[in-house]
């Protein structure tokens, strides 16, 4: 067997004699951590009691015995003193049985409460006769890129690892493994591994401004986050309805900006809106006329100034009932009317 790590607060042996009390500052560097040191070592101790690691067991076509079983892991976060909580639906979609272990080493059996596949988000409970640590939710439309993104996880079952980085981008789409488009996803260059989806994504006070997601295999620093402002609305969802109802048109979008010119010809209040990226076939986009490259500036006169507020404006109240869609199409200002369905679960 090859050598035992040595560990750096191993102070066995003669090179790690104790010190005596005349070399304090050789055990406190705390005088020479800088701002940003400083800065995400408080973030971190507002959430790193509520991050959870979680263990999912899902059944298998088996062999000639029967069904076997398969696990998976993954991280969440709590967001109530309850016991709700919040984590990737690919984490625990189709599980059939979960378990959590707090940060302290407590370990439950939680609750499915709502699953929705299209945000790939899913609420948890667990039960606890004490009030249990939990994170402050962010708002996410307050972001800017460039500003501090610290991630907490368990990746490859690594427990409550920090990766720290960059808000690289906002108002990203990315299409999920079930094929469905994810809105409103913030990009950043914290590493993540597998084993970090469902965990916070979170800013320099330590609030959570997203839900660790997505990376793209094969690349440097791309990973991807579902915006918290987008998590709130799918858990006001769930508690109400126990699911997520949407209206549907079939499009992919990202938010562009629009220039001064443009706002002053078309006398819009916006400085963004959605660009099509992609319109779906046989959609209800596609049948009410909407193009690859056409973008939507409001949707029944509410203004669309990003992929979030597109999101948001179709709820379940436009199922099967025409709506305006206000787009830009080169030169020109149009109306089209579309009838949105309702989006599969």
């Amino acid at each position: 067997m090859g050598s035992r790590p040595r560990f750096i607060d191993d102070l066995s042996g003669a090179a790690g004699a104790a010190p005596d009390a005349a070399t304090p500052h050789l055990l406190d560097d705390t005088a020479l951590l800088d701002h940003y040191s400083r800065t995400v070592i408080g973030a971190l101790e507002r959430v790193r009691q509520a991050v959870v690691y979680i263990s999912v067991e899902r059944h298998t076509p088996g062999d000639s015995h029967g069904r076997g079983t398969r696990g998976g892991t993954g991280s969440g976060f709590l967001f109530t003193p309850d016991g709700y909580l919040l984590t990737n639906s690919h984490v625990v979609h189709g599980a059939t049985h979960i378990r959590v272990t707090l940060a302290e080493g407590a370990t439950y059996d939680a609750d499915l409460v709502g699953d929705d596949p299209s945000s790939d988000l899913a609420v948890l409970r667990i039960g606890s006769a004490e009030p249990l640590p939990h994170v402050d939710l962010g708002e996410s439309s307050k972001l800017q890129v460039g500003q501090i993104a610290i991630a907490v996880g368990n990746p490859l079952g690594l427990a409550q690892t920090v990766t720290t980085g960059v808000i690289s981008a906002l108002g990203r789409s990315l299409r999920s493994n079930s094929g469905r488009m994810i809105y409103d996803v913030i990009q950043t260059d914290a590493a993540l591994n597998p084993g970090n989806s469902g965990g916070p994504l979170i800013n320099s006070a330590g609030q959570v401004i997203g839900v660790n997601t997505a990376i793209i295999p094969g690349a440097q620093a791309i990973c991807f986050a579902t915006a918290i402002d987008t998590a709130k609305w799918v858990i006001m969802q769930i508690f109400t309805h126990g699911r997520v109802r949407r209206a549907y048109i079939g499009v992919a979008g990202t938010t562009t900006p629009i220039s001064r010119r443009v706002q002053r010809y078309f006398s819009l209040a916006l400085v963004s809106g959605v660009h099509v990226m992609e319109v779906v076939k046989g959609s209800p986009a596609e049948l009410g006329g909407l193009h690859t490259g056409d973008r939507i500036v409001a949707i029944d006169e509410q203004p669309v100034g990003d992929v979030d507020s597109l999101q948001r404006t179709l709820d379940a109240s436009r199922i099967d009932r025409p709506v305006k869609v206000t787009i830009l199409r080169g030169a020109q200002r149009l109306d089209l009317t579309v009838t949105p369905s309702e989006q599969a679960g």
